[in-house]
């Protein structure tokens, strides 16, 4: 019995030991560090019109999502993020970060807290996804160049950004529909070739 009343008394002293040791400051931890030379690294790369260097690199054609102009509807003046998502082809966790980022995307939002977008919004998230993807410009440069644009000027890049929007929109339903008719074509041979053997 008393051996077991030191052990207990053992471990005890070790949770204590291991509570009080000290721990690290977040300042100091490797990852911290790496977060904080990174920061300070866009810092010195906003002076370059806001580019980015690791924009550089190719982005897969899976990664932009064409957006889907065809689920906005007539008349309907609210859209909850689930929506604006599938019509922007943006992540709900990029539309939430965005609006931390640019004052010009500050949705309305319901009792419930649940975001609702109007239009301008949407036709915003496609300038600032155009911005971002297209034109390769940091988060910090694109903020810059809205901000440089005058109102008038801002409505007209929005107003490109929604032609060239609906014109790709067009092709990829033409696309869709050319791949429809070639898989079609492939599944009638397919058939054809079953019935021979």
């Amino acid at each position: 019995m008393a051996a077991a009343k030191k052990t207990r008394r053992k471990s005890a002293r070790k949770k204590t030991q291991k509570r009080a040791a000290p721990k690290r400051a977040e300042a100091e931890t490797p990852a911290a560090l790496k977060r904080a030379a990174k920061r300070a690294a866009d810092r010195l790369d906003e002076g370059s019109e806001g580019h980015s260097e690791e924009h550089d690199a190719p982005i897969e054609a899976a990664d932009i999502v064409p957006p889907d102009l065809s689920a906005l509807k007539e008349g309907k003046l609210y859209y909850r993020i689930g929506e604006v998502s599938q019509i922007t082809g943006v992540k709900p966790y990029v539309l939430r970060y965005w609006e931390s980022e640019f004052r010009l995307m500050a949705p309305q939002k319901s009792r419930s807290k649940q975001r609702l977008y109007r239009e301008k919004d949407i036709e915003t998230i496609l300038t600032i996804k155009r911005l971002l993807y297209q034109e390769r410009y940091t988060i910090a440069g694109a903020r810059k160049k809205l901000r440089e644009l005058g109102s008038k000027a801002r409505a007209a890049l929005i107003a490109e950004t929604m032609e060239a929007a609906v014109a790709e929109g067009a092709a990829v339903r033409r696309m869709r529909g050319d791949f429809r008719r070639i898989r079609d074509e492939l599944l009638g041979i397919r058939a054809m070739l079953a019935a021979e053997i």
